[in-house]
């Protein structure tokens, strides 16, 4: 369980969350490579704000004393709140959207601590609320979606404007970019979807769908060698999950995981797992390899639906959240993902047991002329 305001005085609930996976070998003594980023919610005493928490990876839970190891105030205001928070891959700049527009922070590793403090951006402040945020893989583009349908994608950091488009939809609904950063999905509440090419930044097709279809949340697929895009699709009263090849952008097929209707998707970094959290506060995970669900957390937010869900960088486990419960961190009951240090112990094992091996049979072996 992650500190959701509980029992903690006069800050309020996590509104939204993120890993945050250091990079360089930089940084304090007894800081650990990966951190976790709450966004606070304001209440009648507490401004909002951001605790950036040490993550203990042994234990699969925040760290033993759960305290923050930098706190900061993002604001005055409820509308400074931040709803949705995108980490940039090198791990030390994150972007949050609030009401208002975008605010920038960058983490600063310190010989006795870390500093997080405000970044100047003008171009992503003031512009409104904001429903989508997201870095590409490469860290190079920053693409935000609005609740007026306004899209904008940016260079990073220099924030020249690759696209801005202020009709891309009616309003955001969901937004993703693909592994090699040449395209983005994206989503409306009207049921719609598009495709958008970064590099040129144009869009470049519209999703297919019938009448009685809407299409809600995208992923696109994260392995490599599976150029896969994943829609939730509201089809009637069935809640169906898609795939859809990107090298035609036509549907491979579909699978239904959940009667219930599905409020975020997530895919981990390694491409083997999607994560599908509702709209009654309950989640799933599917293996994307045979496309069957391999763990279901039930009632974990209680009734509410799963605002966002986010896979740990280095271990199997998630962060979810939900407006009225804040956050939850679950350790999930499939195959953990190898370390580079278990791969190689494997490969020093195999060496040994050949060199074993080719020493036993040139000692017993007899060799005529």
């Amino acid at each position: 369980m992650a500190g959701n305001g509980a029992g903690e005085g006069a800050v309020g609930k996590v509104t939204c969350a993120a890993w945050v996976r250091r990079r360089d070998d930089g940084g304090p003594p007894g800081v650990g490579r990966l951190l976790v980023a709450f966004s606070r919610g304001a209440t009648a005493s507490s401004p909002p704000l951001i605790d950036i928490l040490a993550f203990d990876e042994r234990a699969s839970a925040l760290a033993s004393d759960s305290e923050p190891l930098v706190r900061v105030v993002v604001g005055e205001e409820a509308a400074d709140t931040p709803r949705a928070i995108a980490v940039h891959p090198g791990g030390r700049e994150f972007v949050c959207a609030t009401t208002k527009g975008c605010r920038v922070f960058k983490l600063v590793y310190e010989d006795f601590g870390i500093r997080l403090i405000s970044i100047d951006a003008t171009p992503l402040q003031s512009i409104g609320a904001q429903k989508c945020v997201a870095f590409s893989t490469d860290g190079a583009k920053f693409a935000m979606g609005g609740e007026n349908g306004h899209l904008r994608i940016f260079l990073w950091p220099s924030l020249n404007v690759i696209l801005d488009e202020p009709k891309a939809h009616k309003s955001f609904l969901d937004m993703d970019i693909s592994l090699d950063s040449e395209f983005l999905v994206s989503t409306s509440t009207d049921g719609s979807a598009r495709i958008w090419n970064i590099s040129e930044g144009v869009p470049l097709i519209n999703l297919t769908r019938s009448s009685d279809e809407k299409i809600e949340c995208c992923r696109f697929s994260r392995d490599g060698t599976k150029p896969f895009l994943f829609c939730t699709l509201v089809k009637g009263h069935n809640i169906l999950t898609m795939a859809v090849d990107i090298s035609n952008w036509k549907r491979i097929g579909y699978k239904r995981f959940s009667a219930k209707p599905i409020s975020t998707l997530a895919v981990s970094l390694d491409g083997k797992y999607l994560a599908l959290g509702n709209r009654d506060g309950d989640f799933c995970v599917v293996e994307v390899k045979k496309m069957e669900v391999a763990h279901w957390s039930k009632k974990v937010h209680l009734g509410y639906p799963v605002s966002s869900i986010e896979f740990c960088p280095t271990e199997r486990v998630v962060i979810s959240t939900s407006h009225q419960w804040g956050a939850e961190i679950t350790k999930l009951d499939v195959p953990p993902e190898w370390k580079v240090w278990q791969i190689w112990l494997v490969l020093l094992s195999l060496f040994v047991s050949s060199a074993v091996l080719f020493y036993v049979f040139f000692k017993h072996v007899r060799f005529t002329v």
